[in-house]
C-alpha cells in the first residue's frame, strides 16, 4: 500500500498575522514494507508531516495518495484510511481509558462496527503480537508499568489491522530496558507481519539500529532522504541543522584521526565492534 505525497504544503493560522509554513513542497514516496525513520529538530515539521498521512491534518495544497487513491477526494472514506494507516502518538498510554486492557484494545475495532466478540478476538490477537502476558488482559491499564502501557497502546492500533504503522517518539520517557523492548517489538511486527513502519525519533542511535531509510526534516522541508549510512555520513551538515550522527560515528572518526584505518560508514555499536576487531586482527 504505497503512499505518495505530492507537492504538499501546510500553513498554520493561514490568512492571519500568525501564519506559519509548517510544510513546504513535500514530495515523498513510501513503499510497501519499508522501515523508515523521520528525524529533525523541534519544529522541523516531522510530527506535522505524519499527521497528514492518516488525515488528521489536511494539506493547504498538494495531494496525498494512499494505495492509488486521493485521500482528499470528496468521496474518500477517512475512517477507512485510519484503519489502514495507524498512528501511535507520543506518550500513547495517556490515551488509555477503559476499565480493562482487553476492552481498551477492543475499542477501536468495535468503533469500526465489529461485534464485541469479534473485537475482543482482534484485541487478543493484537495483545499476543505485542508480547503482553495474558494475566494482564483483564487488569486495569493504569496498574501496568510504563512499558506495558506502551505495549497496550500499540496493540490498540495493531488491532485495527493497519498496513502502515506510524509511531511518534514511541520510546519517550522509558528507561533503557523499556526502550529496547519497544523497539524490538516494532521490528518484530515489521519483520513478521510485513507492516510498513514509520518511526519518528530524536534518538540517532535508535534510528541507526533499526530503520532502512531516513528522512531528515528541517524548517518544514525534506533536507535528506537516504539510507542511514549515507545520511549519517553527512554528520557535519546534520550538526548545522541542530542534529547529530550516532555517538559511535564520532568515536570512529576520532579513532581514524589517531591513525586507525577504519571504515567511514559505521553507524551502530555492532558495526564498530566488528570493525575494531578486524583492524587489530589485520595488524597481528
Amino acid at each position: 500500500m504505497p503512499i505518495i505525497i505530492d507537492k504538499v504544503n501546510y500553513f498554520y493560522a493561514l490568512g492571519t498575522a500568525y501564519e506559519k509554513a509548517a510544510l513546504k513542497n513535500i514530495n515523498l514516496k513510501i513503499e510497501d514494507g519499508e522501515f523508515i525513520g523521520i528525524i529533525g529538530h523541534t519544529g522541523s515539521g516531522k510530527s506535522t508531516l505524519i499527521q497528514h498521512l492518516n488525515g488528521l491534518l489536511k494539506a493547504t495544497d498538494g495531494c496525498i495518495y494512499v494505495d492509488g487513491e486521493d485521500i482528499y477526494d470528496k468521496d474518500y472514506d477517512l475512517r477507512k484510511l485510519r484503519t489502514r494507516v495507524g498512528l501511535v502518538f507520543q506518550y500513547p498510554e495517556y490515551q488509555l481509558f477503559e476499565s480493562t486492557v482487553i476492552d481498551d484494545v477492543a475499542f477501536g475495532p468495535m468503533n469500526c462496527g465489529l461485534t464485541k466478540e469479534k473485537a475482543q478476538l482482534k484485541a487478543f490477537e493484537a495483545l499476543k503480537s505485542v508480547g503482553l502476558s495474558e494475566d494482564l488482559y483483564y487488569r486495569s491499564p493504569f496498574e501496568l508499568s510504563g512499558g506495558q502501557k506502551r505495549r497496550v497502546a500499540i496493540a490498540g492500533t495493531i488491532a485495527m489491522n493497519p498496513k502502515v504503522l506510524i509511531l511518534d517518539e514511541p520510546t519517550a520517557g522509558l528507561d533503557p530496558y523499556g526502550r529496547d523492548e519497544i523497539l524490538s517489538l516494532i521490528k518484530k511486527l515489521h519483520d513478521e507481519q510485513g507492516i510498513t513502519v514509520i518511526l519518528v525519533s530524536h534518538s540517532m542511535e535508535d534510528v541507526a539500529d533499526y530503520v532502512e531509510r531516513i528522512i531528515v526534516m528541517s524548517k518544514g522541508e525534506v533536507y535528506l532522504d537516504d539510507d542511514p549510512k549515507t545520511v549519517f555520513s553527512h554528520y557535519e551538515e546534520l550538526e548545522a541543522i541542530h542534529l547529530a550522527a550516532p555517538q559511535v560515528t564520532y568515536l570512529m572518526q576520532d579513532l581514524k584521526a589517531h591513525g586507525m584505518d577504519l571504515p567511514d560508514d559505521v553507524t551502530t555499536v555492532d558495526e564498530a565492534k566488528a570493525a575494531i576487531i578486524n583492524y587489530f586482527k589485520n595488524r597481528s
